[in-house]
């Protein structure tokens, strides 16, 4: 737009953003992550770009967003001691002093706080930046390398991102956290424990079932042995008496 003052303001925004995965930054029109953890595949964006003026002019265009999920090896966890409302509204000037500091390509992958409901967020003073590097090539930078860079320049960035916050700020690093179960994994753990469950209640009914026989053998042994005594007994006390009349 070639208009001076209101009506070459350009400010841009997401058209129809329903599921809150990406932002964009509304004065350059920059387009980062919000929340695309565990999800992969391609995410179509309608841009709109606006001017100020009185008889508002507007364009639109649309941005292919595919995300890999093969890259979470690589994955680096920088924590800021600022609110998560705070840091989503500057994402982009933090991903420009990362960018500068650590000289590579930077792609923010999600912001996240540990407060899980949404009325907290502007409450919670903690917030964790999960980021992938990448160099000119477009090669992933191993995790290691990116947190050992991350030290040697975490005075430099913490100066730049107070510049950004007007505030003291610091930026340490934590381990990635692992990802939530899968439904497969879930499904394969339950159906694991059923038929763990399944076999030790077969076993327990094969082990009761001989127990049983075994005692009903043993039980008409026993009946067997006490009607041949019994049947010795009367023999014997029969010639007692046979004897005895004898003698009389």
């Amino acid at each position: 737009d070639p208009d001076s003052g209101d009506n070459g303001l350009l400010l841009y925004s997401l058209v129809n953003n329903q599921m809150n995965e990406f932002d964009i930054n509304e004065n350059t029109g920059q387009i980062f992550t919000v929340s695309v953890a565990g999800k992969a595949g391609t995410f179509y964006l309608e841009v709109q770009a606006a001017d100020q003026g009185t008889r508002r002019g507007t364009a639109r265009t649309t941005v292919n967003v595919t995300i890999d999920s093969s890259s979470t090896n690589n994955i680096v966890v920088v924590v800021l001691n600022q609110k998560i409302n705070v840091v989503e509204r500057n994402i982009a000037e933090v991903k420009r002093v990362l960018e500068d500091k650590l000289a590579w390509n930077i792609y923010i992958i999600n912001i996240y706080s540990n407060e899980f409901e949404r009325k907290a967020r502007s409450s919670t003073d903690v917030t964790y930046v999960k980021m992938i590097a990448f160099d000119e090539a477009n090669q992933e930078i191993s995790a290691e390398d990116v947190k050992r860079k991350l030290r040697e320049q975490n005075s430099n960035i913490e100066i730049e991102l107070e510049k950004i916050f007007s505030t003291a700020v610091t930026a340490a690093i934590e381990e990635a956290p692992a990802d939530s179960a899968t439904p497969e994994l879930i499904t394969t753990i339950v159906l694991s424990v059923l038929l763990a469950c399944t076999l030790t209640a077969f076993l327990v009914y094969v082990l009761f079932t001989i127990k049983r026989k075994r005692y009903k053998c043993e039980l008409k042994l026993w009946r067997v042995l006490i009607t041949l005594c019994a049947t010795d007994k009367n023999g014997s006390l029969k010639s007692l008496e046979k004897l005895e009349h004898m003698n009389n």
